[in-house]
């Protein structure tokens, strides 16, 4: 594909002690990609990711995003590079609304406080007057996310009352508050029925259409994956076995001894 890469991980490894989680892993994001990264449990997946969002430091390696090294960045500065996730787990405030969730992600795109304009969006100054359009246009993003996810109707319920997969479009729409270039999903599909992962990944396309976001994501569910990803990228104990389109990975004989074991 034409042009520099938009995530470029070069050579990537990762020790703990005496294990090795991951071994020298490379692979290219384009713009406007979605990659999928497969493989069975303990393969490095989730290591690898916790790299890309700055939880973890690689051993050697480097990880370029738009032609720059994110290693010297803490973790809070990668939403201000363009980089938003979601968490295997959901990890959104309980206690706080939907609409109040979805604001606390927009903080990197504001000039005002995160937490003043997420717990009272109406805010005015001490004379009672409005500081400027900074609020109000935040409050007009955040709604036009909430319609576009689906969620305007739960947008002033507590998100800790909604059922899963709610929540789930919640951390979706709280990290594309962020307007990220690119998209880290950790296992969206997971707690999911099959309904809601056939509309998942239907979403997540519409989201590279409507958004031009790239898009990375780890998955066990593997016909999300392949359905949904322009290229994907199989590890196993760490190291990269396979990388390519999709048909092309699913056929490759490593990634099926990986899943299925060695033939008797």
């Amino acid at each position: 594909m034409a042009g520099a890469p938009l995530l470029s991980v070069r050579d990537v490894a990762l020790r703990f002690g005496g294990i090795v989680a991951l071994d020298g892993v490379s692979f290219d994001l384009h713009r406007g990609q979605i990659l999928g990264l497969i493989g069975p449990n303990g393969a490095g997946k989730t290591t690898l990711f916790n790299c890309l969002s700055r939880l973890y430091t690689p051993s050697a390696g480097d990880i370029l995003f738009e032609g720059r090294s994110i290693l010297n960045r803490a973790p809070h500065r990668m939403a201000g590079l363009g980089i938003g996730r979601t968490f295997q787990n959901v990890a959104l405030f309980p206690r706080l609304t939907v609409r109040q969730n979805v604001m606390v992600g927009a903080h990197t795109r504001t000039t005002g406080n995160f937490v003043r304009d997420a717990l009272a969006p109406a805010w005015t100054d001490a004379n009672g007057h409005d500081p400027g359009t900074t609020t109000a246009e935040l409050a007009a993003w955040i709604a036009e996310l909430l319609a576009y996810l689906d969620l305007a109707g739960v947008a002033d319920r507590v998100v800790s009352g909604l059922p899963f997969g709610t929540q789930k479009r919640v951390e979706l729409a709280r990290a594309l508050a962020m307007r990220p270039k690119l998209l880290l999903l950790d296992e969206p599909a997971g707690g999911l029925n099959h309904d809601e992962v056939g509309a998942l990944g239907s979403l997540i396309r519409q989201i590279r259409a409507d958004r031009g976001v790239t898009v990375l994501l780890v998955e066990h569910h593997m016909s999300l994956v392949m359905s949904i990803s322009d290229t994907v990228v199989a590890l196993n104990f760490g190291r990269k076995i396979a990388d390519g389109p999709p048909a092309r990975v699913r056929e490759e004989p490593e990634v099926i001894r990986a899943y299925l074991g060695p033939a008797q």
